[in-house]
């Protein structure tokens, strides 16, 4: 009597060769662009490292990461700020549980620069009032006689976020403040731009001079610096973030239990950012 295939059996080779093609699936990453590089370059040394994984990385911004996030079209958001109240409550209320928020490096935004610009330091205070408006010309802060010329980042960006929220204390910023796509064309633009100042990512600073950052008037200008950062004496320094799901892949969780290893901090390093504390 010949023995066939039942059809039992047949859904049952379905379902795992199903679950075998879920495994095969690549990790997706979507979010900050402060984060992306450092983004690409953790998954290219995690590949090498595991020939078997596949990483994709995209930026967009914090905003757009969160967004796909909640939508359920990346499994990984990387940002450059914690998440709001209302993105935790609607990623709840879409999943039945809380969004799995892991510290992965640190940061300080820094204060970028022409190279030709003598301003020494700016204040917490004097930056939040040349991105309002209130201060326009450079002699008002110790620099040569010139107006001021903004640059920052869109309305979408962590960096945004974070620099409104903790240096302009929520207020707007100036009308005439030139908002540019990521950090990387601030950088292009005030390199350009003798009279120009912006802010982002420190692993970004290159062609442009990082301007030391008082937290007050009697306070002592400092660098940013990995010193600095991690001691959370630099005035404008933050976490970056991977958010995820409980229910994440297991393939994700040990990607973003490598992220915190040894060698995922070096990685962080070599970039340009600072490695969590040891502590």
């Amino acid at each position: 009597m010949k023995m066939g295939i039942t059809p039992s059996a047949l859904a049952l080779a379905c379902l795992a060769l199903g679950l075998q093609a879920a495994d095969d699936r690549p990790i997706t990453v979507k979010g900050s662009d402060t984060m992306v590089i450092m983004g690409q370059r953790w998954a290219e040394a995690y590949m090498k490292a595991h020939p078997e994984a596949k990483i994709q990385v995209t930026g967009g911004g914090s905003g757009t990461g969160i967004s796909a996030l909640l939508n359920g079209t990346t499994e990984i958001c990387n940002a450059s700020r914690p998440m709001k109240e209302s993105e935790r409550k609607a990623f709840k209320s879409k999943n039945n549980a809380e969004v799995v928020e892991t510290p992965v490096a640190m940061d300080g935004i820094a204060i970028y620069v022409h190279t030709s610009n003598p301003v020494p330091s700016l204040t917490v205070a004097q930056l939040k009032d040349i991105y309002t408006g209130k201060i326009r010309d450079w002699k008002e802060v110790g620099g040569s006689a010139g107006g001021i010329i903004l640059y920052g980042r869109e309305n979408n960006s962590g960096t945004y976020e974070f620099f409104k929220e903790h240096v302009l204390g929520g207020k707007d910023f100036a009308d005439e403040t030139q908002t540019m796509p990521g950090t990387a064309s601030v950088i292009n633009a005030v390199t350009k731009d003798a009279m120009g100042i912006g802010y982002g990512g420190a692993a970004y600073a290159k062609g442009v001079r990082k301007v030391p950052v008082k937290k007050d008037a009697g306070s002592q200008p400092v660098e940013v610096s990995k010193e600095s950062v991690q001691g959370r004496t630099y005035p404008i320094n933050r976490f970056l973030y991977c958010y995820s799901s409980p229910n994440l892949r297991e393939q994700g969780k040990t990607y973003l239990a490598w992220l915190l290893s040894e060698e995922g901090q070096k990685v962080v390093e070599a970039v340009g950012y600072f490695p969590l504390p040891k502590k």
